[in-house]
Parts: C-alpha cells; sequence; structure tokens
C-alpha cells in the first residue's frame, strides 16, 4: 500500500507523458471510457525523438511564452483599468443581447465516422473489427470499435497499430467518399436549399420554414432527416438543434453516434446549457486558447468568460473579447448566408513522408486533375496557384505564382504546380496541396466562363514588354505570393495565413484559433537557403540589408516581404515567426481585426490585399522598373515633398504629345 503511495505521488518528472498533450490524447466522440494515462504514455513512447514529437515540443514551448506574456500584461492591470474595462465588458454584453434571435431554428447534421462507416458499407466483413481509414503513416478516422482503444483520426498508423494490435487499416478512397456526400446532400436540399455544407460530412440546415410549413418540431424534422439519410446511403449520422449555428454543432456531438439532441428556444435553456459547458467544446476553441483562458483567467466554462468579462475585454481585440462574451452568451449565427463565391479552391493529401522526387510529381499530377475536375465542377479560372508541403519535420511551407491567364485545365495546372515543386527540390515531404484562387469575375462581380478571353490576352503591359501567354506574370520584376492555407491535419492549430509581398491596406470555420504560432508584430526579411534566386539576386540581397532599416519606418510597416522569381514564386514558411497578423487578430497593413477562427474571412482578407497589390503594381510600371531600395527613395521623396503643397498641373509642351498607342502593344 505504501508502495502504491510513493508511486501516486511520484513527481511528474517521473511520468513524463502525463504532461504531454497532442491531439492524439484528445477525447473525440466514442472515446469515453478510453485509458487516458495509457494512451498518452504509448502516444508519448512511440513518438519521442521523432520530428513530431520536436514539433510539439516547439509549439508547447511557445504556448507558454504566450500565456506568461498574457500573465505579464494582466499583472500590470491596474484596479482602475480593471474597472474601466468591466464597464466597457458590461455594455458589450448590453448590446450583444439585444442581438439574441430566438426565431430560428438550426439543424447541424454530422455523420458518425464517415469514412469508416463507408468502407464497412463496402465491405461487410468489417462490421463490428476495430478498423481505420489510412495508414501506417496516417489515419483518416477511425470507427467506434477502434475508438474503444484510443485509436483517432490524425494519428499515426504505427501508435494505433501499438494502442490495438488487431487494428485493419483500410486504404483512402476519396471517389467513394464523395459519392456518398453527394448522395446524403440530396437529402438536406429537401430540408433547406441553401443548406451549408461544413466538409464531406457534415452541414448546417436551416429548417425554420419546414417546421413552420409543416407544422412539426425540430426533433421531428431531425429524426425524420437521419431516417432518410440511413434508407438512402445506408450510413447513420448525428443531429443537432438548437436556435443557432454555435450551439447547433454543439448538440450534434452529445448523442454520438446515430443519435440527435433538442436544445429549445428558449433564453433561459440556452443560459443553462451553455453555463457548464467546457470552453473546449465550443467549435474553434483549441489546445492554445484553451490553455490560455484557463491559465491566466482561471476559465475553463462558458459561464465563467461573462465572470471575467473585464480582463478579457482588456487583454483581447474588439473581436476576440466579443466572441468570447458571445460564446458566455450562448450567441452564433443565425442569419441565412447569402449565396456567395468562393474565393478559393483547394485539395491536399497525407502520405508516408519521402524523398522520392518521381513519387512526389505523381502525386502532383493527382492533385493538379483533381483540382481541376473541382473547378470545371463549378466553372471556376484562377490566376493565381499556391503550392503547399509539410516537411518530414512538421514545417509548413507554401510557394505561390500568380498568372497572365486564367487557367482550369489539368495540364495548366500541372505545369505551373511543377515549377513551384522543383523550385523546393530536393525535400522530404509528407503532405503536399495545391490551391487556386484570383478567380475570373464578371462586371457584376459573378464568376465568368472559363474559356472567356480577356483584354489582357491581346494587349501587353504598358512598357510594351513582350509576354507570352502561358507565362507568369511578374510585378515589376517581382512575383508576389500569398501563403494561404489552413492546416486542419491535426485539429490543433490551423497554420497562419502569411504574405510575401509589399502591400497596402473582413468574419471557423467558426473558431478563435490557437495562437501557436503567431508570436510576433515586427518584421523582417528572411529567405530560405534552399529557395532558388533568380538572375536579380541582388536585389534579394538588398532587401536583406535594408529590412532592419525599413523595419521601423513607416513604409517599413507596409513592406513584409519582398521576394523575387521569375519561374518558380515566392516562398513562405508558415513556421517563420512574421506573418501578416499583429498578436494573432489583427492585419498589420490596414488595422483590420479578424479572430483567427473566421478562417474564410481570413483568407479573404488577405487574398484583398495580395490582388490589391497586383493592381498596383501592375498600372506603375514606373516603379515596376526601380528596384526596392529606389522605390523606397522615391516613395519618401514624393511623401515629404508632398506635404502642404498643393498638386500643380504641368502644361502640354506643343509638339510633345503621346500618341495612345504607345500605352499598348498588340500581343504577336
Amino acid at each position: 500500500m505504501a508502495a502504491k503511495n510513493s508511486d501516486e505521488t511520484a513527481p511528474s518528472s517521473s511520468r513524463p507523458w502525463q504532461t504531454y498533450h497532442t491531439v492524439f490524447t484528445n477525447a473525440k466522440a466514442g472515446m469515453e471510457g478510453v485509458d487516458k494515462e495509457k494512451v498518452q504514455r504509448i502516444v508519448y513512447e512511440m513518438s519521442k525523438g521523432s520530428k513530431y514529437y520536436e514539433n510539439e515540443a516547439r509549439k508547447e514551448a511557445d504556448m507558454k511564452v504566450k500565456i506568461e506574456n498574457m500573465r505579464s500584461q494582466y499583472a500590470k492591470l491596474t484596479a482602475s483599468d480593471i474597472s474601466h474595462y468591466q464597464k466597457v465588458a458590461d455594455k458589450r454584453i448590453l448590446e450583444l443581447e439585444t442581438t439574441r434571435d430566438l426565431s430560428r431554428i438550426w439543424l447541424h447534421v454530422d455523420m458518425d465516422a464517415f469514412y469508416a462507416a463507408v468502407e464497412t458499407l463496402s465491405d461487410q466483413s468489417l462490421k463490428g473489427k476495430p478498423m481505420a481509414v489510412g495508414g501506417m503513416s496516417m489515419i483518416s478516422t477511425a470507427n467506434y470499435e477502434a475508438r474503444k482503444f484510443g485509436v483517432r483520426a490524425a494519428m499515426p498508423g504505427f501508435i494505433a497499430r501499438k494502442l490495438c494490435p488487431e487494428l485493419i487499416f483500410v486504404p483512402v478512397d476519396f471517389k467513394k467518399y464523395t459519392h456518398y456526400s453527394d448522395l446524403t446532400r440530396k437529402v438536406f436540399q429537401r430540408y433547406d436549399q441553401n443548406f451549408m455544407a461544413a466538409s464531406l460530412d457534415e452541414a448546417y440546415l436551416d429548417i425554420t420554414d419546414v417546421c413552420s410549413k409543416r407544422a412539426i418540431t425540430g426533433a421531428e424534422v431531425a429524426e425524420e432527416l437521419r431516417e432518410l439519410v440511413y434508407v438512402e446511403t445506408g450510413l447513420t449520422c448525428s443531429a443537432g438543434v438548437a436556435p443557432n449555428r454555435l450551439l447547433a454543432k454543439v448538440c450534434s456531438d452529445i448523442n454520438k453516434p446515430n443519435g440527435q439532441f433538442i436544445l429549445p428556444n428558449e433564453r433561459i435553456a440556452v443560459v443553462t446549457f451553455i453555463s457548464s459547458l467546457p470552453i473546449r467544446k465550443i467549435g474553434g476553441i483549441g489546445k492554445v486558447t484553451e490553455n490560455v483562458l484557463k491559465e491566466v483567467f482561471g476559465i475553463s466554462t462558458c459561464e465563467e468568460m461573462l465572470q471575467k468579462s473585464g480582463p478579457l475585454c482588456a487583454l483581447f481585440s474588439h473581436s476576440s473579447a466579443a466572441f468570447f462574451l458571445s460564446v458566455g452568451l450562448g450567441l452564433g449565427g443565425t442569419d441565412t448566408p447569402q449565396a456567395k463565391f468562393r474565393k478559393s479552391i483547394s485539395n491536399e493529401r497525407t502520405f508516408s513522408a519521402t524523398k522520392d522526387e518521381a513519387l512526389l510529381y505523381k502525386k502532383i499530377v493527382e492533385l493538379a486533375e483533381m483540382l481541376s475536375a473541382d473547378m470545371k465542377k463549378e466553372g471556376l479560372s484562377g490566376r493565381t496557384l499556391t503550392l503547399k508541403l509539410k516537411t518530414a519535420s512538421f514545417e509548413v511551407r507554401t510557394r505561390a505564382v500568380t498568372l497572365q491567364n486564367y487557367i482550369y485545365s489539368s495540364e495548366d495546372i500541372l505545369k505551373h504546380a511543377s515549377k513551384l515543386l522543383k523550385a523546393e527540390l530536393p525535400i522530404s515531404i509528407r503532405l503536399m496541396g495545391l490551391r487556386m484562387s484570383h478567380f475570373r469575375e464578371d462586371h457584376d462581380g459573378f464568376l465568368g466562363d472559363p474559356t472567356q478571353k480577356t483584354l489582357s490576352s491581346f494587349f501587353g503591359p504598358g512598357d510594351a514588354k513582350k509576354v507570352k501567354a502561358d507565362d507568369n506574370v511578374t510585378i515589376g520584376n517581382d512575383v508576389d505570393a500569398s501563403c494561404l492555407a489552413a492546416n486542419k491535419e491535426t485539429g490543433l492549430a490551423l497554420d497562419n495565413h502569411e504574405l510575401c509581398c509589399d502591400l497596402r491596406d473582413h468574419s471557423d470555420t467558426n473558431q478563435v484559433l490557437d495562437h501557436s504560432s503567431h508570436t510576433s508584430s515586427k518584421y523582417c526579411m528572411e529567405m530560405e537557403e534552399s529557395d532558388k534566386l533568380p538572375s536579380n539576386a541582388s536585389e534579394v540581397k538588398e532587401i536583406k540589408t535594408l529590412s532592419r532599416l525599413v523595419g521601423e519606418s513607416s513604409i517599413g510597416q507596409r513592406l513584409q516581404q519582398d521576394q523575387f522569381s521569375n519561374n518558380a514564386g515566392s516562398s513562405s514558411n508558415y513556421n517563420k515567426e512574421f506573418s501578416l497578423w499583429v498578436d494573432d487578430y489583427k492585419c498589420s497593413l490596414c488595422g483590420a481585426e479578424i479572430p483567427p477562427n473566421f478562417i474564410e474571412e481570413r483568407q479573404d482578407h488577405s487574398d484583398f490585399h495580395f490582388a490589391e497589390r497586383l493592381q498596383e503594381e501592375e498600372s506603375n510600371n514606373y516603379n515596376g522598373n526601380l528596384t526596392l531600395k529606389q522605390r523606397i527613395v522615391e516613395k519618401e521623396r514624393i511623401r515629404s515633398h508632398g506635404r502642404g503643397k498643393k498638386k500643380q498641373k504641368i502644361a502640354p509642351t506643343p509638339g510633345k504629345h503621346l500618341p495612345i498607342d504607345v500605352f499598348f502593344s498588340k500581343r504577336t
């Protein structure tokens, strides 16, 4: 007995796995009875010394720094400060309360272990056996039999096999999953033509009109929908019904699998439900945000967000604080989103880390074909192609190029994607993705026909330079990259969106995200040694030399990165400490505050700045032909010269008029 007590009181250093918290140790539906410490120990022992372990250690260190910084700021608040911000918080709470809408009925439907269920439907011999979709490298999902052993999505297969020796692996088949997803969506359309698909296996439906027209309750609609999905597909799903989307998503997870939970459209019911709800149950409050709120403010439930509303308003941005207060009140989206056109389209695949160039090119061929098929399906054509890579050491890189013409064919996508990949080789990669953005729109803002030609196909730039139709466009002498991607593989934190360009200047998918990769508001210039320098490499050196001097100037605040590349676009590293978002919420270029949970809106905002840069540079050939140093000097000269002075019109000199045709050059 004494030995047991000694063991129980042993310092954590003798059980290091107890402090090792990764995505693998977070419980999902079906993992309620799992021995968490056993899972922690096995995950720790199997991953210790690996690249993943090192990456997790870095993120853990970053999180601790963030927590200490926040504690330091909290300690500096005086009683007067806290009193002031409490009044601010109370006012915001009252304002938010007036926006409460209990008139809508939202349903969130989530398929149960979707990929695994589809595979079991195809092979009945798998029924009742622990099974996971994926391989020894990575698991996409696991069925409920496997989850009882602690096996879950985003877990390496070799760790899963250690947890469950009888685990059966089934290879991924996205064509099959897409087929069944389309079948479920046909069912969803019967209840809401404008339903919001969150992924292949989940969606939000506004069932207010259905309930009203048919005089039935939300519970009856959920039951009927779930039964219809099963009849049409043979698959089960779970549902949550609530007054808003945020709560509906939480409710759908309560009675998984094959169940439903209904939250009445009454204020008292909502307040009671949210009061004891752990903050981690809220979509988007991930590992880092949870730890910051818990360690700094002592917040572990949603109700406590209201109790600590003053400090939250003092130390977080207006938008982030508003999100926390909204969560505490149980508020969420209730409006029916207006039809809008996507800003980007992408796909990515995870595989065993490899340096085999032939295999990597085979992967990029597959990605190009899938991306092209998706674009053709939606009638899209785009100009900005981004390649996303995750190295064997879990470092995320992106490389992008903006083209002269809009493309959508797999051949064109592959041509430019191959160039982007070539610029990164040799490298060991475990994830690869392609993203297309900067889509064509017509005069009314609607996406146009991919085959429709534009003026740029007939006229060249103002300096009359000859540019082939399929060549990469350069902005002056530069190629800028908008490095936009969200990494959902681990479920812990999405990678930050960074821009590598000189720029000027909206709202988780529904979440305030982890802050682990966003740690600095300063700007500097960095380039990977592996980046292929173009012929104007002297300008790159010039950038590095100027970066320290420019960083704190007014122009430096606009200049985040300016990398040059002729054929392969520009490269960005997600692991850099410098990003577009200051303190993880504020745009360093225009000051706009967008919480990190608004993934799509942050991508749109970054795209906006990138497009603005393109437009500015394409219409300014003079500046485009100057070096970075010359442009900075010229901008400062114009700024200082123009203060307090009116612009004077210059009278045209007789005989010196330039004919208009010199500004256009017919493309040969």
